[in-house]
């Protein structure tokens, strides 16, 4: 790996984990995704029945994508919108970096 990558790379991580530090809230706020994103296998019902698609081993930039979607309207989903609105964008990108960061993190 070149000496580049390895910056991008450090920086990258970096960035994630000072925007993790920085959002206290963070961790109760995983909880509100841990509800439905958290059950391995779960269904909802509203508003139709789909399979929660699993967080863990997604990338930041998709997962962050998607919550900013949500809180604007771009993605409609009556729930995640609920959910995205009550969050700040560093604690977006907060939770973004912590699912992006594991597989096993559901």
């Amino acid at each position: 790996m070149n000496l580049c990558r390895v910056v991008a790379v450090l920086a990258v991580f970096a960035l994630t984990q000072q925007a993790w530090g920085e959002g206290a809230s963070v961790a109760q706020k995983k909880q509100m995704c841990e509800g439905c994103h958290g059950i391995p296998d779960y269904r909802t019902a509203y508003p139709e029945v789909y399979t929660v698609p699993k967080l863990g081993g997604q990338g930041a930039a998709y997962l962050a994508k998607a919550l900013h979607d949500y809180k604007s309207g771009a993605r409609k989903h009556p729930t995640m919108i609920g959910i995205a609105a009550s969050l700040s964008d560093q604690d977006i990108e907060a939770l973004a970096g912590y699912y992006a960061g594991s597989e096993a993190k559901k």
